[in-house]
């Protein structure tokens, strides 16, 4: 195998993707798209967010230092994606048809229709960048997974089939777990709201 120098990417690393359920100063939920999501180790098993660019999500962490992620797949790829296209900004951007309910141990919203959510409290942060872009470093206080995905036969394969996990990498498509083509960042969400105006979006980091 040759190989060549080329310039920094990840487009060769396909990343699962999160929703973050984040609360407002009102009290209402705030959700935003985001992939740059990986683990990592306190005493037990944690997460790593990256987070570019200021952005309403991380406002709301840094006041309340708790969050859920949820994991996007195919059957609510339209409102992830929609998360992810409208403005974080806009007083009208959580005025869609979307189920959540309060996390089992944290005061974050969970998105219903995700398979597997995280209630997560950020332990530190670290600063990478001049634009606010900065790295949260989470304890995970609270697994949530579908009752279903839970049946200690179910191979991994099954698992993986039937949890439908969405992906995508810098050339801004969305992938299904085994390949599939599931549109491109911003379509999907026009199911949600048609006339949907693209805002600083999330799906990068």
């Amino acid at each position: 195998m040759k190989k060549v120098s080329v310039p920094a990417t990840n487009d060769l690393c396909p990343q699962t993707l999160f929703v973050y359920g984040s609360m407002n100063e009102n009290g209402m939920p705030d959700f935003g798209l985001f992939c740059w999501f990986s683990y990592c180790w306190f005493d037990q098993l944690g997460v790593m967010c990256a987070i570019g660019a200021p952005k309403r999500t991380l406002d709301n962490i840094r006041r309340n230092r708790v969050f859920s992620a949820n994991l996007v797949v195919e059957d609510n790829l339209p409102l992830a994606d929609y998360f992810g296209t409208a403005d974080g900004r806009d007083e009208d951007k959580m005025n869609v048809a979307v189920e959540w309910e309060r996390g089992a141990v944290l005061p974050v919203p969970i998105l219903c229709s995700s398979p597997l959510s995280f209630e997560l409290e950020v332990d530190r942060e670290i600063s990478t960048g001049e634009r606010d872009e900065t790295v949260l470093l989470c304890r995970i206080r609270n697994t949530l997974k579908d009752e279903r995905l839970t049946n200690a036969s179910m191979s991994s394969e099954a698992i993986l089939q039937a949890t439908a996990a969405v992906r995508t990498c810098v050339n801004c498509d969305y992938w299904s777990w085994d390949g599939r083509h599931l549109g491109r960042w911003h379509e999907r969400a026009k199911e949600i709201k048609p006339a949907v105006e693209t805002g600083a979006a999330a799906q990068g980091h």
